[in-house]
């Protein structure tokens, strides 16, 4: 049973994970690969804004990805972003990353390599992971400015996408926990969290919404 304060509490740390950044050009637009076409579809929507020149998806396959996308995320995305007219031309695949660390290391090694001038990167993830990405971007790769972007919808909206609240609401636990202890092992930069995001997330784990936490050393992911 969800709870009244329970989604209360779950909304306070889906707005936390919301940077508000303003989408603006930028050298590239990077989607970061998951389970979420949403990601590859603001992407091309940003694209034909005239946000960035060029897309880059990156993205292996993790097990909730696996067998909606056997070639791989950052392929499918591809795919999803040519379907949607963006011409082979823009767009770059990364197709090895397994993790937001990689995501960015691995995007970055690309574009160097392709001899891409990057100053600015918009950033593109799923709506929960905007700070995530956020705080990952700026401690492995400083030298770039990081506008973050995502599918623009509210809670509500994202649980009836994904049809499991309590998944939901685990997957926002485990992104806040990941901003507290990765700093501290060097996968991003520390930021911020106010006394009532962490109050929050910590009622919210005592309710049991712990599927997503992290029980041992592990990469960022």
């Amino acid at each position: 049973m969800i709870s009244a304060q329970d989604w209360e509490d779950a909304e306070r740390l889906w707005q936390y994970h919301h940077l508000g950044h303003s989408p603006r050009p930028c050298s590239v637009a990077v989607g970061l690969g998951s389970h979420d076409l949403g990601v590859a579809d603001t992407a091309v929507d940003l694209y034909k804004r005239g946000m960035a020149p060029l897309l880059v998806f990156t993205g292996a396959t993790s097990p909730t990805t696996r067998d909606r996308m056997p070639r791989g995320e950052a392929v499918h995305y591809r795919e999803r972003a040519v379907e949607l007219g963006v011409p082979d031309s823009a767009v770059l695949v990364e197709p090895r990353a397994r993790n937001t660390g990689e995501n960015i290391r691995f995007t970055r090694e690309l574009l160097e390599e392709a001899e891409v001038d990057v100053s600015s990167v918009l950033l593109i993830s799923k709506p929960y992971e905007e700070r995530r990405a956020y705080a990952t971007a700026r401690k492995l790769w400083p030298e770039v400015e990081v506008v973050n972007a995502s599918t623009p919808m509210t809670l509500g909206e994202y649980v009836e996408s994904i049809q499991d609240a309590r998944l939901v609401i685990d997957m926002l636990v485990g992104a806040l926990q990941r901003l507290l202890v990765y700093p501290e092992q060097g996968f991003m930069i520390s930021q911020q969290v106010p006394d009532d995001v962490l109050n929050a997330y910590e009622r919210l784990c005592r309710n049991g919404f712990t599927s997503r936490l992290l029980t041992t050393q592990e990469p960022s992911a």
